[in-house]
Protein backbone atom coordinates (compact mmCIF):
# COMPACT_ATOMS: atom_id res chain seq x y z
CA UNK A 1 0.00 0.00 0.00
CA UNK A 2 1.20 3.48 -0.79
CA UNK A 3 0.21 5.66 2.14
CA UNK A 4 0.60 8.91 0.26
CA UNK A 5 -1.82 8.18 -2.58
CA UNK A 6 -4.46 10.37 -0.91
CA UNK A 7 -3.54 13.34 1.28
CA UNK A 8 -3.85 13.30 5.04
CA UNK A 9 -7.01 14.96 6.33
CA UNK A 10 -5.77 17.44 8.91
CA UNK A 11 -7.33 17.42 12.36
CA UNK A 12 -9.18 20.73 12.42
CA UNK A 13 -10.23 20.53 16.06
CA UNK A 14 -13.82 20.61 17.28
CA UNK A 15 -15.27 21.14 13.79
CA UNK A 16 -13.36 18.22 12.24
CA UNK A 17 -15.87 15.95 10.43
CA UNK A 18 -13.99 12.92 11.77
CA UNK A 19 -13.80 14.24 15.34
CA UNK A 20 -15.83 11.41 16.91
CA UNK A 21 -13.71 8.79 15.14
CA UNK A 22 -10.44 10.46 16.15
CA UNK A 23 -11.57 10.81 19.78
CA UNK A 24 -12.81 7.22 19.99
CA UNK A 25 -9.54 5.94 18.49
CA UNK A 26 -7.54 7.89 21.05
CA UNK A 27 -9.72 6.58 23.90
CA UNK A 28 -9.13 3.00 22.77
CA UNK A 29 -5.42 3.48 22.07
CA UNK A 30 -5.78 2.95 18.33
CA UNK A 31 -3.31 4.50 15.92
CA UNK A 32 -5.36 5.74 12.96
CA UNK A 33 -4.56 7.82 9.93
CA UNK A 34 -7.44 9.87 8.48
CA UNK A 35 -7.09 10.69 4.81
CA UNK A 36 -9.10 12.55 2.21
CA UNK A 37 -11.21 10.09 0.23
CA UNK A 38 -12.25 11.32 -3.20
CA UNK A 39 -15.60 10.07 -4.47
CA UNK A 40 -15.21 6.87 -6.46
CA UNK A 41 -17.57 5.23 -8.94
CA UNK A 42 -16.71 1.69 -7.84
CA UNK A 43 -14.93 -0.34 -5.20
CA UNK A 44 -12.11 -0.95 -7.64
CA UNK A 45 -11.68 2.77 -8.26
CA UNK A 46 -11.76 3.52 -4.51
CA UNK A 47 -9.04 0.90 -3.93
CA UNK A 48 -6.94 2.33 -6.74
CA UNK A 49 -7.31 5.87 -5.37
CA UNK A 50 -6.16 4.60 -1.95
CA UNK A 51 -3.30 2.50 -3.34
CA UNK A 52 -4.65 -0.75 -1.88
CA UNK A 53 -6.53 -3.86 -2.99
CA UNK A 54 -10.33 -4.07 -2.80
CA UNK A 55 -9.94 -6.69 -0.03
CA UNK A 56 -8.23 -4.04 2.14
CA UNK A 57 -11.29 -1.78 2.11
CA UNK A 58 -13.52 -2.85 4.99
CA UNK A 59 -17.21 -2.12 4.79
CA UNK A 60 -18.94 -1.53 8.12
CA UNK A 61 -22.54 -2.66 7.97
CA UNK A 62 -24.91 -1.91 10.80
CA UNK A 63 -27.23 -4.90 11.13
CA UNK A 64 -30.55 -4.92 12.94
CA UNK A 65 -31.59 -7.77 15.15
CA UNK A 66 -34.73 -8.07 17.26
CA UNK A 67 -36.19 -4.88 18.72
CA UNK A 68 -33.61 -2.19 19.27
CA UNK A 69 -30.61 -4.52 19.07
CA UNK A 70 -27.97 -3.88 16.44
CA UNK A 71 -24.46 -5.06 15.63
CA UNK A 72 -21.63 -4.05 13.33
CA UNK A 73 -20.46 -6.46 10.62
CA UNK A 74 -16.99 -5.77 9.20
CA UNK A 75 -16.76 -7.13 5.67
CA UNK A 76 -13.79 -7.07 3.27
CA UNK A 77 -14.60 -5.04 0.16
CA UNK A 78 -14.28 -7.98 -2.20
CA UNK A 79 -16.80 -10.07 -0.25
CA UNK A 80 -20.48 -9.92 0.72
CA UNK A 81 -22.11 -10.60 4.03
CA UNK A 82 -23.46 -14.15 4.33
CA UNK A 83 -26.73 -13.84 6.20
CA UNK A 84 -26.77 -17.54 7.12
CA UNK A 85 -23.20 -17.43 8.48
CA UNK A 86 -23.78 -14.18 10.38
CA UNK A 87 -27.04 -15.46 11.92
CA UNK A 88 -25.21 -18.61 13.04
CA UNK A 89 -22.37 -16.56 14.55
CA UNK A 90 -24.81 -14.30 16.41
CA UNK A 91 -27.10 -17.20 17.38
CA UNK A 92 -30.32 -15.73 16.01
CA UNK A 93 -32.82 -16.61 13.30
CA UNK A 94 -33.30 -13.17 11.83
CA UNK A 95 -31.09 -10.21 10.94
CA UNK A 96 -31.49 -7.47 8.38
CA UNK A 97 -30.08 -4.21 7.14
CA UNK A 98 -32.08 -1.39 8.74
CA UNK A 99 -33.59 1.53 6.88
CA UNK A 100 -31.22 4.52 6.62
CA UNK A 101 -32.96 6.51 9.38
CA UNK A 102 -32.71 3.55 11.79
CA UNK A 103 -29.01 3.10 10.99
CA UNK A 104 -28.46 6.80 11.72
CA UNK A 105 -30.40 6.58 15.01
CA UNK A 106 -28.47 3.44 16.04
CA UNK A 107 -24.98 4.79 15.28
CA UNK A 108 -25.11 8.55 14.84
CA UNK A 109 -23.63 8.04 11.36
CA UNK A 110 -25.19 8.20 7.91
CA UNK A 111 -24.87 5.18 5.65
CA UNK A 112 -21.58 5.36 3.83
CA UNK A 113 -19.83 6.79 6.89
CA UNK A 114 -20.69 4.13 9.51
CA UNK A 115 -17.86 2.75 11.59
CA UNK A 116 -17.74 1.29 15.12
CA UNK A 117 -15.34 4.04 16.27
CA UNK A 118 -17.36 6.91 17.70
CA UNK A 119 -20.73 5.24 17.27
CA UNK A 120 -23.30 6.70 19.65
CA UNK A 121 -23.83 3.15 20.94
CA UNK A 122 -21.07 0.54 21.29
CA UNK A 123 -22.84 -2.29 19.51
CA UNK A 124 -21.15 -5.72 19.32
CA UNK A 125 -18.67 -6.12 16.45
CA UNK A 126 -18.59 -9.20 14.21
CA UNK A 127 -15.76 -9.33 11.69
CA UNK A 128 -14.88 -11.57 8.82
CA UNK A 129 -11.71 -13.51 9.57
CA UNK A 130 -10.12 -12.39 6.30
CA UNK A 131 -9.37 -8.90 7.64
CA UNK A 132 -7.02 -10.28 10.33
CA UNK A 133 -3.37 -9.37 9.81
CA UNK A 134 -4.12 -6.48 7.44
CA UNK A 135 -3.79 -2.74 7.44
CA UNK A 136 -7.24 -1.71 6.23
CA UNK A 137 -9.11 1.33 5.06
CA UNK A 138 -12.62 1.99 6.31
CA UNK A 139 -15.06 4.82 6.89
CA UNK A 140 -14.03 7.68 9.12
CA UNK A 141 -17.44 8.92 10.20
CA UNK A 142 -17.77 11.55 7.46
CA UNK A 143 -18.18 11.67 3.70
CA UNK A 144 -14.92 12.43 1.94
CA UNK A 145 -12.79 10.79 4.67
CA UNK A 146 -11.28 7.34 5.10
CA UNK A 147 -9.14 5.96 7.86
CA UNK A 148 -6.33 3.49 7.74
CA UNK A 149 -5.55 1.30 10.73
CA UNK A 150 -4.35 -2.10 11.82
CA UNK A 151 -7.32 -4.47 11.64
CA UNK A 152 -6.06 -6.64 14.51
CA UNK A 153 -5.79 -3.64 16.82
CA UNK A 154 -9.37 -2.63 15.93
CA UNK A 155 -10.69 -6.14 16.52
CA UNK A 156 -8.93 -6.36 19.86
CA UNK A 157 -10.10 -2.88 20.94
CA UNK A 158 -13.73 -3.87 20.34
CA UNK A 159 -13.43 -7.49 21.53
CA UNK A 160 -14.83 -8.46 18.14
CA UNK A 161 -16.22 -11.87 17.35
CA UNK A 162 -14.14 -13.00 14.37
CA UNK A 163 -15.14 -15.77 11.97
CA UNK A 164 -16.26 -16.64 8.48
CA UNK A 165 -19.29 -14.36 7.97
CA UNK A 166 -18.96 -13.62 4.24
CA UNK A 167 -19.17 -15.16 0.80
CA UNK A 168 -17.18 -14.27 -2.30
CA UNK A 169 -18.77 -11.79 -4.65
CA UNK A 170 -19.01 -12.95 -8.24
CA UNK A 171 -16.99 -10.20 -9.87
CA UNK A 172 -16.59 -7.51 -7.26
CA UNK A 173 -19.52 -5.52 -8.65
CA UNK A 174 -21.98 -8.32 -7.78
CA UNK A 175 -25.12 -7.67 -5.77
CA UNK A 176 -25.26 -8.27 -2.04
CA UNK A 177 -27.26 -11.39 -1.26
CA UNK A 178 -30.70 -10.87 0.23
CA UNK A 179 -31.60 -12.11 3.71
Amino acid sequence: MTDDVTPLAPDTGADDPSRRVRDAAAERGLDIEVRVSPRAASLEEAAELRGISPADIVKTLVVKGRGDHYLFALVPGDRAISWAKLRAAVGVNRLRLPEPHLALEATGYERGTIVPLGSTTAWPVYADERIRGRRVSMGAGAHGRTMFLDADALLDAYDATVGDITDPIEGIRGELPKQ
